[in-house]
Formats: structure tokens, sequence, C-alpha cells
């Protein structure tokens, strides 16, 4: 089976012959799986009327568990934006009843971020529509085959994951 970045890598053969263009086959790939991830996420949060950055923060406090709070900074690690971006994803957030910032009892002057009851339903709903879009993009691998996949793309992204500050 012929996909289109077998036709750019065999383009770029004929016409560069002298260049080693092996990584296109993997990477060109990635970026182009990438783009349609991206498509399904989004098609997957907009039936839940989510943007894919409150998609990020609402399941951040998701995963936290009981009781779906994080602070700010703990956000910031793991959706990686800067402090303002997160501030203003906080309020937009707040705003439409989704979360709820609160006194942080072991600092005064922190808060914590907190998700409201609607927040963990549409997270848990927008999660539910995501895993179904995704099921469907690996449809065509074995369970052993996504399971390489998986081990394969991990000792790729590992380094960049690790990487300090």
């Amino acid at each position: 089976m012929e996909d289109e970045v077998d036709r750019l890598v065999a383009a770029w053969r004929r016409e560069r012959p002298d260049l080693d263009v092996e990584p296109l086959e993997v990477l060109s790939r990635v970026s182009r799986l990438a783009r349609h991830l991206d498509r399904a996420r989004r098609l997957a949060f907009s039936e839940h009327n989510l943007e894919p950055w409150e998609f990020d923060v609402l399941t951040a406090l998701r995963r936290a568990g009981t009781p779906y709070q994080l602070s700010p900074g703990q956000l910031l690690t793991q959706t990686l934006v800067t402090s303002g971006t997160m501030t203003n994803r906080i309020d937009r957030l707040a705003k439409k009843g989704l979360v709820e910032r609160l006194p942080d009892p072991s600092d005064r002057r922190g808060v914590l971020v907190r998700l409201t009851d609607e927040g963990r339903d549409r997270a848990d709903q927008s999660l539910a529509g995501l895993l179904a879009q995704e099921r469907a993009i690996l449809g065509e691998l074995s369970r052993a085959q996504r399971s390489e996949l998986a081990a394969l793309l991990r000792q790729l992204t590992a380094p960049f994951d690790n990487i300090p500050g």
C-alpha cells in the first residue's frame, strides 16, 4: 500500500539522489499523522464546546484526582505554557463555570484551581470522544503493532520530555 510520503520520497530520490532522504519516511509520516490527529481532537472537543487548550487544562485537573485541583504552577508544568497564558486560560475557564479559584490553605498568597462539576463532566465526555477518534485512527493496527509503535515513539520522544528546564 502506497501513501503520499512514498510519492514524496520517490520524487526527492529522483531529484536529489545525492541526499539520504530516509528520515522523511518516518518523520513526514509522523508530521502528517499529527495533522490528522489534530483534526480528530478538534472534532472531539468541538462536540463538547471545548477548544484544545481548554481540554488540556480541564484534563490536567481531572487527572489530579479528588478534589481535582492544582496550583497554577502545576498546571504550567503539565500544559507547557507561560504563566501569563495560564492566567488568561484560568480566567476564561472560570468565566465559563468550568473551574474555580480557591485560596491555597498552605500559602496565604497562593491560589488553587479546582474543576467544577460541569468542568469534570465536560472533561470526561470529551475524553471519551477523543478516545473514539483515536481508536479509529489506530484501527488498522493489531494490539501488538500498537504496542510496538508506542514503544518506538517513546524511544524518540523521551529525550525531549526529559530535557531539564
